[in-house]
């Protein structure tokens, strides 16, 4: 049973062995971290299509979302919507302007999977 009022409810994506590296990547940082930025997520959840500065499109069916953090740090949730759900499929903390193409290239795997 889930929050009804939610338009786009998220799920952390799952790897084949069970492993849920945004969740691990999330439970790393501090409190305050893991609040700001789920409020961002949930800002997304209840309130889709959300636009700038909380979501942006990457093209190809992903999104991120983006928070701002304690000591002018960024952090960057790459989703895609597959069957109903915002699948969280990774999770940074931006040190460059574009997001690095070794982190595009976990997301569009990832995307695959879930996407079948």
């Amino acid at each position: 049973m889930g929050d009804e009022r939610k338009k786009l409810p998220a799920r952390f994506y799952r790897s084949a062995t069970g492993a849920e590296p945004v969740r691990d990547w999330l439970l790393g940082l501090s409190k305050q971290d893991r609040r700001t930025i789920g409020l961002d997520i949930a800002t997304v959840e209840y309130g889709w299509p959300v636009g700038m500065p909380t979501c942006r499109s990457l093209g190809a069916r992903l999104w991120e979302v983006r928070s701002d953090l304690a000591q002018n740090r960024i952090a960057r949730v790459l989703f895609c919507i597959a069957h109903g759900h915002m699948v969280l499929l990774h999770a940074f903390i931006k040190k460059t302007q574009q997001t690095p193409k070794s982190d595009l290239e976990i997301v569009r795997s990832r995307q695959k999977e879930v996407e079948r």
